[in-house]
């Protein structure tokens, strides 16, 4: 087992710099792909968009929507050209993923490597594996134009709030946005995603997904440190809470629904006065609604949807909305079939985001749509792993069953390539301009200002 393991360090790279040299030896030296003739066809739909390589499931996907929005001529050159000329930030998403490295997977999987190893290597090839690999970095340069989104509010963090766990997916978008800078930065300030716009390039604005805690419990203060630390680190938002109940207050799963605890009233506190915004997405509707009882700047909902539409542990009941407005704030409409309800397609999503604009104002929806795109190359990837043991049920998942069935055709539809099609939905509702690009990324700024300035 000890010659198995140590196999293991020198095929996975998880020894040391051993990661950076196969990297750079291997990696590296992969060539170009030649493309098929199907992929070489730039985007024709009137050249709004600008010039990008469209892979068969691009193409497959842009159909799907656009057949479903059924928008005129007239709509939908409005709403591409108005998508190419506009600042775009999705609230709370992925930037593109890599595919893996199957055979050094493989690898590590013949080498008797713990669940945590491979997962650890999972993340890491699909977070940084474009810096190293051509054919992938390709892949993620062309999602970004496809889309043409300028800034991502980047999941940079894990559900939980433990330090360690915390810092790790950091690290890993941070060597992707410091080695890619050219391509894609870390932004430290929303002036910085306003430049990258400017320069033709894309930002990562991060969120950490958990409030870091030492949870060495000797003082408030003591407890309340790290987040300064992460601010400093780049950090600009934070989850009170993931599903479960955690000393925050109580997650979006928690029948008890029991509000925010005294301590959690001093983390929102903080986190106002650092500058990181505060964001009740996976966090239960008491928790929620105490929050913004308690926050004097604005915070969101970064990724969610309408319970009055449908009603899901994940989505917010209009008192809540109503709430997150009062604060200045804005929820962020996500493209989960399951959360949408009904159709659960980009009309469903549609729906969701009329909803806020006409009850609440146009002032206080965003789209988070907590979903990204996965390099094409993939599913060939993915078929050299041979098949291992299965993890239990994650701590922090905490789903209740439902009956909802889920189809490929509503996930495609709202693929994250297909962001230029919502805004071609937002002029089919008949929103103004300027109502579509505070949508797009106008409410976003203002939110991102207020809590950093």
């Amino acid at each position: 087992m000890k010659s198995k393991r140590r196999d293991f360090l020198k095929l996975g790279g998880l020894a040391g710099l051993t990661l950076v040299a196969n990297r750079v030896l291997g990696d590296q030296r992969t060539e170009f792909v030649d493309l098929k003739p199907e992929q070489r066809l730039l985007n024709k739909e009137n050249n709004l968009l600008g010039e990008y390589w469209i892979n068969e499931q691009i193409k497959a996907d842009f159909e799907l929507a656009k057949n479903i929005l059924k928008p005129t001529q007239k709509q939908l050159e409005r709403g591409l050209e108005l998508h190419k000329n506009s600042l775009v930030i999705d609230v709370y998403g992925f930037m593109p993923r890599a595919a893996y490295d199957g055979g050094q997977i493989s690898s590590a999987v013949n080498s008797a490597a713990s669940m945590l190893e491979i997962q650890d290597l999972q993340e890491d090839m699909s977070i940084t594996r474009f810096v190293y690999n051509k054919k992938e970095r390709i892949e993620f340069e062309n999602a970004w134009k496809a889309s043409g989104v300028t800034c991502i509010i980047q999941n940079a963090g894990e559900e939980g709030n433990e330090i360690k766990r915390l810092l790790k997916r950091l690290a890993h978008f941070t060597h992707a946005t410091d080695m890619m800078s050219e391509l894609v930065r870390k932004a430290a300030t929303p002036n910085d995603i306003l430049q990258a716009k400017k320069e033709n390039r894309h930002a990562l604005y991060f969120t950490g997904n958990g409030v870091p805690l030492p949870q060495d419990w000797i003082s408030v203060e003591d407890e309340l440190r790290y987040i300064t630390i992460f601010f400093h680190l780049g950090i600009r938002m934070m989850h009170l809470t993931y599903n479960r109940r955690n000393v925050i207050g109580d997650g979006c799963a928690e029948l008890a629904n029991g509000g925010l605890s005294d301590f959690g009233r001093e983390v929102v506190k903080e986190m106002n006065r650092v500058g990181v915004i505060v964001d009740i997405a996976h966090s239960g509707w008491q928790t929620s609604l105490e929050a913004a009882q308690v926050s004097t700047k604005p915070m969101v909902a970064s990724h969610t949807t309408v319970a009055s539409i449908h009603k899901h542990i994940r989505a917010k009941p209009d008192h809540v909305i109503r709430a997150i407005a009062d604060t200045g704030g804005y929820i962020g409409i996500c493209c989960i079939p399951r959360f949408l309800g009904g159709s659960g397609d980009i009309a469903r999503m549609m729906q969701h985001i009329d909803y806020v604009v006409k009850k609440f104002g146009p002032d206080h929806v965003a789209i988070g749509t907590d979903i990204s795109y996965t390099s094409q190359f993939a599913s060939e990837e993915r078929k050299k792993i041979p098949a291992f043991r299965q993890e239990r049920t994650r701590w922090e998942a905490l789903w209740p069953s439902d009956d909802f069935k889920e189809s490929p055709e509503m996930v495609n539809s709202m693929a994250w390539t297909n962001w230029p099609l919502f805004t071609v939905g937002m002029v089919q509702m008949g929103y103004s301009d300027n109502e579509i690009q505070k949508i797009l990324s106008g409410n976003c700024m203002r939110v991102a200002n207020a809590v950093l300035g």
